[in-house]
């Protein structure tokens, strides 16, 4: 497969210039459509917005929301205009997004009103108290000296903030010119995606990606579930994951497809949505699929136009992967493995593979990229069946972590290897299967238990439909401990 090279603004462009009618976005609960050509220049009337109140290429720009519509056109807009879109997980409480404005260097911050028990508005009210004092466009706020702008995502107006439906009509009034010479010295190298990670220690960090990353892993995964131009997606899991802005957006994308959202996961809204928009496609971790097979409206929908999709995040039951295949009618679906720092993916099953592959396995190498197992004591590649670090090479590897360059040569060694912290093995027959973390290993009288293989036995077992495996020290351990500290 040969790479791309093009920036996410120029695909987009490229669909809006060859399929200008071609359906792009779709929300069937409210019946908000728009086409290539539509979608395209409200994305060029918000990147000439947030060209007038002051953004500039490179700048930080934070989306905190779940998968509204103008997610995906911030998204977009920021790719255009050379900004790089922070996205901030939906579920991040008071200290956390503190953490994530200040690390980050957040130059504007784009949010909804909120999330689940979460009131965003009055969290930033809280942190950035200036708002309520400052004219918009002027923010000078003491815990967060790089911020400058706070966004509402809606036509809601608060102090201190701007609206997006002001910088949509502000940007039809403004000239192209500007954005069009920044448009040129665009690079599809360009870091325009920052996302945070725990990894495997320490505070979350930033993974900084670039167009060339992400339009390429999407495309990958576009070309694994064998995507045309007539698919139509069904994306229910959340934009500021790899999961949603890369798997689905950049595949969609890529292929000149069509996207179909729902704001936040519920198995009816998603089942009805399927039905409603002829979905050929449908993406979820296991516990996802699980819940829409099991919930009791499940044989009120037709799903028989759903072919393919991903399943993710978590091992999936053989059972349920037979479930999905026959009753959701998704013959073609594929397992995805990776982390966000391989943008995110690293392997795949294919449409071709058994039930029992794709239920056990993570498939093998993503297209362009190079996948080895090592043993991470000694550094040498393990043999067939062996267990070790998974470790990849490739277009889909990080930039590095934003401000991290400790971290970054801790993950990335010196040929360019990325070391995930999992251990797999490799069968005999070229598949990956995923065994455990390596700071997840039990210490049991001197032998190493891994959770992941005692998960994948209990998997075996019908009754079981989830299971989490971790260890507890033992209470002679506990007292070991404490009489050597005293």
């Amino acid at each position: 497969m040969q790479l791309l090279d093009s920036t996410l603004g120029e695909m987009l462009e490229m669909w809006a210039y060859k399929t200008p009618e071609k359906e792009f976005m779709i929300y069937p609960d409210r019946n908000l459509r728009f086409t290539y050509a539509e979608f395209n220049q409200r994305v060029d009337d918000l990147a000439k917005g947030l060209l007038i109140i002051g953004i500039k290429p490179g700048d930080k720009v934070g989306i905190w929301a779940k998968n509204v519509p103008d997610w995906t056109t911030i998204m977009f807009a920021t790719a255009k205009i050379g900004a790089i879109l922070v996205t901030i997980n939906t579920n991040y409480k008071l200290s956390e997004i503190e953490y994530l404005l200040r690390d980050a260097d957040i130059n504007t911050l784009c949010l909804v009103d909120g999330y689940r028990d979460s009131d965003y508005v009055n969290m930033i009210f809280e942190l950035v108290p200036e708002l309520k004092d400052q004219s918009r466009g002027e923010l000078h706020s003491l815990k967060f000296p790089e911020l400058r702008n706070v966004v509402f995502i809606g036509q809601q107006k608060h102090r201190g903030m701007y609206n997006t439906s002001e910088l949509i009509l502000l940007g039809k009034h403004v000239d192209d010119l500007e954005l069009e010479s920044i448009k040129e010295n665009l690079n599809c190298h360009d870091v325009i995606n920052m996302q945070y990670t725990s990894g495997t220690t320490g505070f979350p960090k930033g993974v900084m990606l670039s167009h060339h990353n992400i339009l390429n892993n999407g495309y990958s995964a576009g070309e694994c579930m064998k995507f045309t131009s007539n698919e139509k997606l069904l994306v229910c899991v959340p934009l500021f994951h790899c999961f949603g802005c890369v798997l689905a957006m950049c595949a969609i994308i890529t292929h000149g497809a069509t996207m179909v959202f729902t704001e936040d996961f519920d198995p009816v809204i998603v089942m009805a949505s399927v039905q409603k928009e002829k979905c050929t496609a449908l993406y979820g971790v296991p516990t996802m699929f699980i819940s829409e097979l099991n919930h009791p409206m499940f044989d009120m929908f037709d799903l028989s136009s759903l072919r393919t999709g991903i399943m993710a995040g978590a091992l999936c039951p053989i059972e349920t992967m037979n479930q999905v295949m026959t009753k959701m009618h998704m013959k073609d679906i594929i397992i995805v493995y990776g982390l966000t720092e391989s943008s995110p993916g690293m392997t795949a099953t294919r449409t071709h593979n058994s039930a029992e592959v794709r239920a056990t396995t993570v498939g093998f190498e993503f297209s362009n990229v190079e996948v080895k197992i090592v043993n991470h004591e000694i550094g040498k590649i393990c043999l067939l069946d062996e267990q070790g670090e998974i470790c990849c090479r490739g277009y889909n590897v990080m930039k590095g972590y934003y401000k991290n360059q400790e971290a970054t040569e801790k993950a990335i060694d010196a040929d360019g290897w990325l070391h995930s912290g999992d251990l797999a093995v490799k069968t005999e027959d070229g598949f990956y299967r995923i065994t455990g973390r390596i700071k997840d290993m039990i210490i049991r009288g001197g032998e190493n238990i891994y959770p992941r293989e005692i998960e994948n036995y209990l998997y075996k077992i019908q009754q079981i439909e989830a299971v989490e495996v971790a260890g507890i020290p033992s209470k002679n351990m506990v007292k070991l401990l404490e009489h050597s500290l005293n």
